[in-house]
């Protein structure tokens, strides 16, 4: 995600309540450069301002219209490409249509286009597609545009409320007294468009307007235009005619705007041959907020420019506007390749993720290569989740070949962009800043740069400018600045290596704070672009190289690190010996006699604190590396944190500074000797800014702590970050957080989980603004209580037998009460792909650096839900995991029979609401490796879903879930004492019906409650810590096999059971018959004609025929067609004797006997079959009359002339429910032909609301026709934009 906070270190620039502002240090704080020295370095050098350098920004998007993003300081384009690399804004245009001879053709939302004749399109070929305008808009900007739309759709309704009550009102007024049934016919259809039209009002729902694009080949260049009049109020606006074409945004930079309305600037590109439009637009205002600290120019204030104002960019969006502006692994892939492919040189990435491991993971691994490779510099945001330890984000936090910047607030900075009354004394780092060291012990922050700035915004915002703060700020301003020291490596002929600039800057930086351990919150320092100027100035004659460095534990190969970092309680309290290999890694390309043989240098070993790390003195390294051994004594350390580093100087030229850096930390955790085991810090002091570290090894047998913050001494309010930290292999490190405000001295408690014996630290820091300009410090007493439940099974998995599990239980620290509490919540249903489609990607964005073109694998899922539900897909291999997975990428889509999505994601599934169907989920996965795809054909998906608690009992004896006895409710545990207690499986009856075999129920089990709190909770996750718990559902009941033929049968001959055998097979052979051609069509009347005379009045011969002129094409002549459907159900109808099938309904007794079981079924069957023949006579009828254009005198219901449609109608109602969903189409018809729109919209719109599963488009284009017949014309635009939601020609691209 976007590293940027949603709140708004000693590197002194003067602060305190004598800070004072004018109007130039006012602005130059909104665009901080004095604290890195970029200002003083531009004023000495104006023409290295980042000329010459190109940026590709990886963020959420770009708008070209931005202020200060136009041109760079000497004149050339700021903007040299802008490209949507998640393909989010894609759309499937390989539809082709030709132009007609009045120069319009069909967009692909249906509507009809006028092209401009002046177009130039020697083919005559156009391609379309179209796509809902929202999916390009941001959360915000549709919420804007979405108010702007309601306020005139709510006019427009309340006008025609108005005419409709009038209407109403004059109705009244002429007819006093209203006896007469036609005339309160007529009454009620006035009253229901009043009703109809308020209803919508409440059931408005804005899914936004089509847009129509076109795509041509001019003779030269793929061309693009936009049809946006669904989004103008001016008709006359937004044509597709008047629209000026756009082509790659790389080939002319020109840009579009959609409309007025919304002021959203977008980018259009075109690929694989004009197959695919991509309309890029931002997915939130943070990419271009980025760009704007990294490179704006502002000719008018140069205060306001950002870092390089003469560098130009390329926008690479990873943030997917489907997902919330999350990043996807296309996303990354495509945008590493761009970058590549318009040879930038540098990246800057504010975006990353918690990670599993550090320095892992496809992404990384074509990060490197390129670094390595291609001498790109890529520079990324450490992350936001301080202020605990090792909470550095993946990539640019736990990669070595990534600069991660932390983020920098100074004083200017406080008092200028965030406005605070009294600023800092001194700089600092954000208190939100990520810090180190990774898992793996590599420093995690490489530098810090001023992590808040007030840059250029999208113009759809409304605003030039504003203030953003997080590392996804620090990231541009020290990538910017480093655009600052290639353009003078550039123009003075300095070699540019990412190795070499990298060293500038860490042996450069001013450190923030005094204490060496202040290095994990800050990296080396705060960067200063001067001093890295001449480093790089003075040092240009030496190898570029890169120093990799791989930490061993003396004897062991595994696990190898890239520092050394002892945290847990054992490993801290003893000496221990460690292997340090040193491998210099030189650019690929070069020379193996001109630098790598001659490479030697001579180094001399040092260590920060010679009595806990011990080193050799010198190391003589050649090309191919030499190893020597660290001892690290930690023994006579005090509690808490400390950090070390041991670094080699070239004795040969020591001015270098450390050619490179092992960092060793080491954490001394407190232990606690008291039972119950509690600890406490008292009278800790806070001021703005300042953090309290405590480790404490958590107790063995503890599971969960609850702790009590007291705050006193203390005038304004305060806010405080509490965090704990704990870490174990191979997982994302277990955070707790919480940010709390206390607006006056007072206490407050709350509960988290541990992780037994694992060292844990607990983080506590007020806030770096809360409490400026206060003189008094905040006094906190902290306690932490540690208690536990220890179970033999941490995770129960009940195998679908009745037998029960045992559970055993054991309080080793203090007595606690033992409430288990068991649940099953969730069901996940097991699925194989039904179809498996591997391709190879066709365009050049999808092809690696290596040359290799990425492959695509799609599967297909289909599952069914018999009632609504909340789904979410599970995939244990793929989720979770963007970062540290080797990996591309994932994406799915649920779709239903009409190709709607009602979901999509990728690694991070989310829960959505589906209604009653049946739907297909396409997962699609990238990689270029054919046999890593070939591997996954038969990836297992879960579909999981919510069901109703069920609630699994607890037994104090092993029959106890078959007797029922023995009921285990709570008990106390006393400590060292085991008890055990039997969980039960969940009873048949709760297992959801029809659920597969495989399947799994899930939920979760907890034992202990809160001592502070007297309720009990009733769900597991009321209480401070709960397990996982599933229930493997076992095999299905076999059916029971069918039972021998019925007495009834018996009193039948062979002979007459075999008749009826061969006719019912006769009449199955004749369904199943297409009747594709004339031919079929004239094979199938001949087999009707013959069966027809062998079995006369067959009502289900006759209704077979019925349904299978139904299901026939009406493609040919529809009013033959409509003929021959009321002469088949007129034959139904006269097969049936009414008369005995009213009497026999009319008796309502139940069967005593099979036969009269059987003569149930079939007279039920024959009720069916002639309410059917009644239902398509009537739906026939009505369609011929309006093919035929009768137009009856539809008022007069009771007319002397034979109305056969009525007759008809009048003998459905005696049959069936005509309301009910299955007849309701036929009400419908006959209240719009009796000229009573209102009432058959109201019925219509009943049965709409009342159908639970896929939506029935005949059933939506019947209300589109009664709205447009009724001329509410804001109402069939509302209506036919949802259409193209409901029924969308296709499905979305990848």
């Amino acid at each position: 995600m976007p590293c940027s906070s949603s709140e708004t270190s000693r590197v002194g620039c003067g602060g305190g309540a004598d800070f004072k502002l004018n109007e130039s240090t006012f602005l130059a704080s909104l665009m901080p450069k004095k604290e890195i020295n970029a200002d003083r370095f531009l004023e000495a050098h104006p023409e290295y301002d980042g000329r010459g350098v190109v940026i590709a920004i990886f963020d959420s998007g770009f708008d070209p219209s931005a202020a200060g993003l136009h041109v760079t300081s000497d004149g050339k384009p700021k903007v040299l490409d802008v490209i949507d690399c998640t393909g989010s804004g894609d759309i499937d245009t390989s539809t082709v249509v030709k132009a007609n001879e009045d120069g319009l053709i069909r967009g692909a939302s249906g509507v009809p286009l006028v092209v401009n004749s002046s177009w130039k399109n020697p083919t005559g070929e156009w391609r379309v597609g179209c796509k809902l305008v929202y999916e390009l808009f941001t959360d915000t900007l549709t919420s804007r545009v979405k108010k702007e739309r309601r306020k005139t759709w709510d006019e427009k309704n309340q006008e025609e409320i108005a005419k409709s009550v009038k209407n109403l009102y004059d109705f009244d007024q002429k007819h006093s007294k209203v006896d007469d049934a036609k005339l309160k016919k007529t009454r009620e259809d006035l009253q229901s468009r009043v009703d109809f039209l308020k209803k919508q009002a409440d059931n408005y729902e804005d899914k936004g307007p089509v847009i129509d694009a076109v795509v041509w080949h001019d003779g030269e260049v793929w061309r693009v235009a936009l049809d946006t009049q669904s989004l103008e109020e001016d008709p006359d606006c937004g044509k597709l005619a008047d629209f000026t074409p756009l082509t790659n945004y790389r080939i002319e930079r020109k840009y579009g705007v959609f409309s007025r309305l919304d002021a959203c600037s977008f980018v259009a590109n075109v690929y694989d041959e004009g197959k695919v439009l991509s309309i890029v637009t931002d997915s939130s205002p943070h990419g271009t907020h980025v760009a704007g600290i990294a490179t704006a120019h502002h000719p008018e204030e140069h205060l306001l420019n950002g870092m390089a104002p003469g560098a130009q960019i390329i926008s690479c969006k990873i943030g997917d506007s489907r997902l919330g502006s999350m990043e996807t692994g296309t996303g990354l892939t495509r945008a590493l390749i761009a970058a590549l492919e318009h040879n930038c040189d540098l990246v800057n990435m504010s975006y990353g993720e918690a990670a599993l491991l550090p320095d892992y993971g496809r992404f990384v691994d074509l990060v490197t290569e390129a670094v390595n490779k291609r001498r790109l510099i890529f520079v990324s945001s450490a992350g936001n989740s301080g202020p605990a330890l090792t909470t550095v984000g993946a990539p640019g936090g736990t990669t070595t070949s990534i600069i991660g910047v932390g983020a920098y607030v100074s004083p200017a900075m406080a008092a200028g962009a965030h406005s605070v009354v009294e600023p800092p004394c001194e700089g600092l780092e954000y208190t939100w800043s990520s810090r180190g060291p990774t898992s793996d012990g590599d420093l995690g922050v490489c530098i810090s740069a001023a992590g808040g700035a007030v840059a250029p915004v999208p113009t759809w915002t409304l605003q030039r400018r504003m203030l953003m703060n997080g590392t996804s700020m620090s990231s541009p301003s020290a990538c910017g600045a480093i655009a600052l020291l290639l353009s003078a490596m550039k123009a003075e002929g300095i070699p540019v290596s990412p190795y070499s600039v990298r060293r500038a800057l860490e042996n450069t930086s001013t450190p923030v704070g005094d204490l060496p351990e202040d290095k994990l919150s800050a990296g080396q320092g705060l960067m200063q672009v001067d001093k890295a100027y001449e480093y790089l100035k003075q040092f240009k004659d030496f190898p570029c190289v890169f120093y990799q460095i791989k930490v061993n534990l003396s004897g062991k190969t595994n696990p190898t690190s890239r520092g050394i970092y002892l945290r847990e309680a054992t490993a801290s309290r003893q000496s221990t010996e460690w292997t340090v290999q040193v491998e210099p890694k030189f650019h690929e390309g070069a020379s193996n006699l001109k630098e790598l043989v001659p490479f030697e240098e001579c180094l001399e070993l040092h260590s920060t604190n010679e009595g806990v790390v011990r080193v050799p003195e010198y190391l003589l390294l050649t090309h191919n590396g030499r190893s020597f051994n660290v001892v690290v004594d930690p023994t006579n350390l005090e509690d808490g944190v400390h950090y070390f580093e041991v670094y080699g100087i070239d004795c040969k030229a020591p001015q270098r500074g450390p050619l490179f850096r092992i960092p060793v930390t080491i954490i001394i955790p407190k232990t606690v000797e008291c039972r119950p085991p509690v600890i406490s810090f008292q009278q800790m002091s806070f001021i703005s800014g300042h953090i309290e570290r405590r480790f404490i090894e958590v107790p063995l047998g503890a599971t969960w702590a609850e702790a009590t913050i007291r705050t006193s001494g203390f005038d304004t309010t305060r806010r405080f970050y509490i965090d704990t930290l704990q870490i174990c292999p191979l997982r994302r490190p277990i955070k707790w957080e919480n940010a709390t405000t206390f607006a006056s001295p007072s206490a407050k408690s709350f509960a988290f989980p541990v992780i037994s014996g694992q060292t844990m630290e607990l983080a506590l820091a007020q806030f770096w603004s809360s409490g400026l300009g206060s003189r008094e410090p905040t006094i906190v007493d902290f306690e932490i209580a540690f208690h536990g439940i220890g179970v033999n099974k941490e995770e129960l998995i009940l195998d679908g037998s009745e037998a029960p599990i045992k559970v055993e239980a054991e309080a080793l620290l203090a007595s606690e009460k033992l409430i288990p509490i068991a649940i099953l919540n969730k069901i996940r249903v097991p699925y194989q792909p039904v179809d498996a489609q591997l391709k190879t990607l066709s365009t050049s964005r999808d092809r690696l650096l290596s040359g290799k073109q990425i492959l695509a694998l799609t599967l297909t899922y289909k599952f069914k839900l018999e009632e609504a539900a909340e789904v979410k897909p599970y995939i244990p291999l793929l989720n979770n995991r963007i970062y540290d997975t080797k990996f591309e990428s994932q994406f799915y889509m649920i779709s239903d029979a009409n190709k709607r999505v009602h979901a999509m994601g990728d690694v991070y599934p989310e829960s959505s609401k589906l209604p009653k169907g049946e739907y297909k989920l396409q997962l699609y996965l990238r990689h270029e490796n054919v046999q890593l795809l070939e591997k996954l054909k038969q990836l297992i998906v879960f579909i999981e879903r919510n069901i109703g608690e069920i609630r699994l009992s607890l037994h104090s004896e092993p029959d106890g879930p078959v007797t029922g006895n023995g009921a285990f409710k709570s008990s106390v545990l006393m400590p060292g004492v085991k008890e055990a207690f039997y969980l039960g499986p969940p009873t048949k009856d709760k297992i959801p019906k029809n659920t597969p075999q495989g399947s799994v129920l899930v939920g979760e089990i907890s034992y202990g409650k809160l001592s502070f709190d007297d309720k009990e909770g009733m769900n597991p996750k009321d209480n401070p810590v709960s397990y996982p718990i599933s229930y493997v559902v076992p095999p299905n009941k076999p059916e029971e096999d069918k039972k021998a033929a019925s007495a009834s049968n018996s009193c039948k001959s062979v002979s007459e059971r075999l008749e009826e055998e061969v006719r019912d097979i006769k009449i199955k052979f004749l369904g199943n018959l297409k009747q594709e051609t004339e031919e079929d069509r004239s094979e199938w009347r001949k087999l009707c004609s013959c069966l027809k005379s062998e079995y006369p009045n067959s009502t289900p011969l006759l209704a077979k025929i019925l349904e299978s002129l139904l299901s026939r094409s009406e493609a040919g002549d529809k009013i033959s067609h409509h003929e021959e459907i009321i002469d088949a159900a007129n034959e139904v109808i006269r097969s049936v004797d009414v008369d005995e099938l009213a009497r026999y309904l009319l008796q309502k007794s139940e069967p005593e006997d099979e036969e009269a079981e059987k003569l149930k079924k079939k007279m039920e069957m024959t009720r069916d079959q002639l309410a059917e023949a009644l239902y398509q006579k009537g739906l026939a009828m009505a369609r011929l009359e309006n093919l035929k254009g009768k137009k009856e005198d539809e008022g007069e219901e009771e007319s002397s002339q034979k109305d056969n449609f009525e007759e008809n109608f009048k003998e459905l109602t005696k049959w069936v429910d005509v309301k009910s969903p299955k007849f309701c189409t036929l009400t419908v018809l006959r209240e719009k032909r009796l000229s009573r729109p209102g009432t058959a919209l109201k019925v219509l719109e009943e049965m709409i609301q009342n159908e639970n599963e896929t939506a029935n488009k005949k059933l939506y284009e019947m209300k589109l026709g009664l709205l447009e017949e009724l001329g509410w014309s804001h109402l069939v635009t509302y209506e036919k934009q949802w259409m193209q939601v409901r029924f969308p020609t296709s499905l979305p691209l990848f």
